[in-house]
């Protein structure tokens, strides 16, 4: 309720609010987890960290993918690393660590992604870095 009285809210927040739409309208639709591909800087929101975003199941179609925060239907700028019906078991990244807490010093985690031409040369390139 608070994305719809503040007008504003996080990506998970737009997904979670359109995928509770269509399920009331008996649409199914499913969360998915990943990262937005901002190599050619189309101006979306939320590239450079993960992202959320819905698919919606079409029955002449299949599950199409809608971005709800940038408003993109169906494009490969969206990688998906998790699909699953509810928020809550799409996390992207997930680790335990076993040990003495002192000895812990820290984890980064680093994904490049570059898109290619037809000639099979990088044409954009995109790098996110997460410190844990």
């Amino acid at each position: 309720m608070d994305t719809l009285q503040t007008g504003t809210g996080t990506c998970r927040d737009y997904a979670l609010l359109m995928i509770e739409a269509l399920r009331r309208l008996g649409i199914a639709a499913r969360f998915v987890s990943g990262y937005l591909f901002t190599g050619n800087d189309h101006g979306y929101r939320g590239g450079g960290s993960t992202h959320a975003w819905v698919q919606v199941y079409l029955p002449s179609a299949g599950w199409i993918e809608f971005d709800p925060t940038n408003g993109i239907i169906g494009t490969r700028d969206l990688i998906r690393v998790a699909v699953a019906r509810d928020p809550r078991q799409a996390i992207p990244l997930h680790g335990v660590y076993l040990g003495p807490a002192e000895a812990f010093m820290g984890m980064e985690v680093s994904i490049k992604v570059s898109s290619r031409d037809s000639t099979g040369e990088a044409s954009a390139q995109g790098e996110h870095r997460e410190k844990v």
